[in-house]
């Protein structure tokens, strides 16, 4: 008995069931492909030697993507047992930083539709437009109006390689199926004149319409969501500051939603946090903290970073007491008449200043946190101004790609002396000083997301709450072990992710069964039920 209908061409052509080089005799007896394949049966394993060989060929992490995704459009199964395979060499290849080059020429590298592309255009066709996706289960979509993708700006339709590479991290990381898995663009246009004018663009060729407008059409599109796929959780990515956090408020207490720029990035920075302190042998509340970038990254991390200190015991005003933050036109200070609503909170009182160093001498801070998309905004100065103040500064220049952030990993230990603990949203090498080697840890996302996904799936929570995120950070710091910490690392290997990640999922499954979010039985045995829901990259047999 056949478990597909597909036979020959049609079989080959579907790349979640095409085996490649590994169909069995039996399988190509059965299925009509004797002579559409070659004549050999080949393990998993060899498959994937001629992989490596194949990109041992290629000479640059462009162009190894662009051969990854081509593999993945015809092998899903060998795609994820390459890239999980070798988490550490392969997540910068698929994601981080090489996505910020691949978004820039998205339309000039594109060859095989993935995901679904809806257009300002539909609106009141949202919901039959969704009906055209091919699988009826969707748990996830990953969903962006590429308006503002990694530190690069509006890229339009050219950010669509953003929920491509994220829901490859959900599988890849911690296991989540990738059948579940929707990548989605809603277009509404760019205000990026160099793609309007570009004629190989992909998107809608006007600029972006009123937020009213924009608002209406995702509020189509999320009901739409809940009516064709009832299961499904929306996750926000690299929309504009302003409109992630209104969205996010918009739609969270009723939805199940969230925003990885603001809650993932809060989590794995939290992370950092939580283990800098281990290394400094202080608690959360004993930090002072300034922020460079006042943004949705920025107000999202403040605002769980508050969570977090109120859980500990704090008063809210206590909390946000202690975070200050600075942007484009200075510190937020009370006198400030350009915030926002959600950038109050964080406006003290303190004499107006537009410069970061000064701002550093009067505030003191222990933390610095850079996301501001400003490569070198941590200058010499900024560094040794933090490593006057403090014995041990903590340096988390997040911004990416590589060329946004902050500083360097090589200039934050240089220029403190040894004595700064650092981590930054790109990976950076060991850095040796002064007979000393520091590992510099990658704040990225990518610890935290796809474990808040695997445990969103398998319980089938009702909805996210930024609880999730706090427990998904402490779990992450939980699993560094104290070797590594001594070397300054702040986050667990890549090489081992998907155990981190299951052991994370755990956590926060957990909490979902305590939080009486979720809408399944609770298990007796939490991380062996995560491990029940996880993928494994191996060919199924089709008959």
């Amino acid at each position: 008995m056949t478990i597909t209908q597909k036979h020959g061409l049609e079989l080959l052509q579907d790349s979640s069931l095409n085996k490649s080089t590994a169909f069995s005799e039996a399988e190509k007896q059965a299925l009509g492909l004797v002579g559409l394949v070659p004549d050999v049966t080949e393990t998993e394993d060899l498959q994937l030697r001629r992989v490596m060989m194949q990109l041992g060929h290629k000479n640059t992490d462009l162009d190894r993507y662009i051969y990854l995704v081509n593999l993945l459009d015809h092998d899903e199964t060998l795609f994820y047992r390459t890239i999980m395979s070798d988490p550490a060499r392969f997540l910068p290849i698929v994601y981080d930083p090489t996505i910020g080059e691949v978004c820039l020429k998205f339309g000039h590298i594109y060859r095989q539709t993935r995901g679904m592309y809806i257009s300002m255009e539909r609106r009141g066709k949202v919901k039959e437009i969704l009906k055209n996706w091919p699988e009826k289960d969707v748990r996830f979509i990953c969903v962006t109006d590429g308006g503002r993708i990694l530190g690069l700006g509006d890229l339009g339709a050219n950010g669509m390689g953003i929920p491509i590479g994220k829901l490859q991290l959900y599988t890849a990381a911690a296991g989540v199926p990738p059948q579940y898995l929707l990548p989605m663009y809603l277009d509404a246009g760019t205000n990026n004149e160099q793609y309007l004018n570009d004629p190989l663009y992909l998107g809608l060729r006007k600029t972006r319409p009123r937020t009213e407008d924009l608002f209406s059409f995702v509020d189509e599109f999320v009901e739409a969501v809940q009516e064709v796929f009832p299961k499904c959780c929306i996750h926000f990515e690299d929309w504009t500051g302003v409109d992630a956090v209104h969205l996010l408020q918009r739609y969270r207490d009723n939805y199940c939603v969230y925003n990885d720029d603001v809650q993932g990035t809060a989590g794995i920075t939290l992370a950092g946090m939580i283990n800098a302190t281990k290394l400094k042998g202080t608690k959360l509340k004993d930090e002072k903290y300034l922020f460079l970038g006042a943004g949705s990254a920025g107000i999202g991390l403040a605002d769980l970073l508050c969570s977090a200190l109120v859980a500990q015991g704090m008063t809210l005003q206590e909390a946000q007491a202690k975070v200050y933050m600075f942007d484009v036109n200075g510190l937020l200070e009370s006198t400030r008449k350009d915030l926002v609503d959600f950038q109050m909170p964080y406006a003290h009182q303190h004499t107006p200043t537009r410069d970061f160093v000064a701002a550093i001498e009067s505030i003191r801070p222990t933390t610095i946190i850079g996301v501001s998309t400003i490569g070198g905004a941590f200058t010499q100065k900024v560094v040794e101004s933090m490593s006057q103040i403090n014995e041990r500064p903590v340096i988390l220049a997040l911004s990416n790609p590589t060329e946004h952030a902050e500083c360097t990993a090589e200039q934050a230990y240089t220029w403190s002396k040894g004595k700064a603990i650092y981590a930054a949203g790109v990976q950076f090498a060991p850095v040796h000083y002064n007979g000393e080697t520091f590992l510099p840890g990658q704040a990225n996302n990518f610890y935290i997301f796809p474990a808040v996904g695997m445990a969103i799936f398998a319980t089938q929570a009702k909805r996210v709450s930024d609880e999730m995120f706090i427990e998904a950070a402490q779990a992450v710091a939980d699993q560094l072990t104290p070797e590594l910490l001594k070397q300054g690392l702040l986050y667990p290997l890549q090489s081992n992710i998907l155990e981190v990640e299951i052991q994370t999922a755990a956590r926060v499954a957990k909490l979902v069964f305590d939080s009486g979010l979720a809408r399944v039985d609770r298990p007796v045995d939490m991380v062996e039920f995560i491990r029940k829901h996880v993928y494994k990259p191996e060919y199924q047999n089709l008959i």
